[in-house]
């Protein structure tokens, strides 16, 4: 599925609602499609989805073996952990607290240069996986200068997260409950607001596209892992060049976990010639449909972690090793 950020289709829809529509014509637009990153906190819904999903804060103790003063160090802390919230993860420098996970971080001079390593560590102190960031000239890194820090949190973070969601799928996968072993439940409320029969063609093409085995729609709410509703909205447009006049259609199709709370929403729009779709929608209700399912399945695997690949094995350290909290 091609996406684009906030920009409108390569491809505009067909004058005549009836008439064939291309699929690549319908893009979900990259920059409407909001859902949680790595290891953020989706609320408590979610994560009984996924069962073992890490919790919600990452605390970034100061590092103690660190190859710097220690002011300079605490600015390391500091530093990552605002790397880390640009990769939408909750992290906060502060000293270790009862039931989080934590980073330990540490330097290692080899051969004149300074490797910062990164272990990711359960609440029990153990090692669940180590990263290792970029190295720094270890005349650079002894300074403690605000921008070497910096840059070296900004290395760190996508390498971090990246290990955070391996983690989250690897649990996943050893847990025969998780979504990464079932269909999610899926209750679709219908759709509002289109002109015509925008609204039953839309719904009735939407429930059959979204029956590919991924996913299984439901009809209640009852017990339904997510639910997702649609909203159309008309505008009039300009007149245009030849004296046509031209409507916008806006398609929103969005997915609330559980607990009310949104996964994420696929947005389509378009320019259209006005009243086309004041009657039979046709193909036209089929293509958005098609395109809309599949932007649903994305962000129901994205927002519960059922799509992300589990650690490589050389990640995941062996035989855990117990470490001691460091003091902030």
């Amino acid at each position: 599925m091609r996406a684009e950020p906030h920009s409108r289709p390569a491809y505009p829809w067909p004058a005549r609602a009836a008439a064939t529509l291309p699929l690549a014509a319908l893009l979900l637009l990259g920059g409407c499609l909001s859902m949680p990153g790595p290891f953020s906190n989706p609320g408590r819904e979610a994560s009984a989805l996924a069962r073992n999903a890490p919790p919600a804060r990452l605390d970034i103790p100061t590092p103690t073996e660190s190859l710097m003063p220690e002011a300079a160090a605490r600015q390391w802390a500091q530093a990552t952990a605002a790397a880390l919230l640009g990769q939408t993860i909750p992290a906060m420098a502060q000293p270790t607290r009862r039931g989080d996970w934590w980073l330990n971080m540490h330097a290692e001079l080899r051969d004149g240069l300074v490797v910062p390593v990164y272990r990711v560590m359960t609440p029990a102190n153990q090692v669940r996986a180590t990263q290792e960031g970029a190295p720094v000239p270890a005349a650079q890194w002894a300074s403690g200068q605000a921008p070497v820090l910096n840059a070296t949190a900004q290395d760190a973070a996508p390498r971090i997260a990246s290990v955070l969601t391996g983690i989250q799928a690897d649990d996943m996968e050893k847990d025969p409950h998780s979504l990464k072993h079932r269909a999610a439940r899926v209750y679709f409320s219908g759709v509002t607001g289109a002109p015509g029969d925008g609204n039953t063609s839309l719904a009735q093409a939407f429930a059959a596209s979204f029956r590919d085995g991924t996913d299984t729609i439901q009809n209640s709410a009852d017990n339904a892992d997510f639910t997702v509703t649609c909203t159309v909205r008309i505008t009039d447009g300009p007149h245009g060049t030849t004296g046509h006049p031209q409507q916008h259609i806006e398609i929103v199709w969005r997915v609330q976990d559980k607990a009310g709370k949104e996964a994420g929403a696929a947005t389509q729009l378009h320019d259209i010639a006005a009243h086309s779709l004041d009657g039979y929608w046709g193909d036209v209700a089929v293509a958005a449909a098609q395109e809309a399912a599949g932007g649903v399945h994305q962000i129901i695997g994205r927002y519960s972690g059922r799509d992300n690949a589990p650690l490589p094995p050389a990640t995941v350290p062996a035989t855990p090793a117990a470490a001691t909290p460091a003091k902030g």
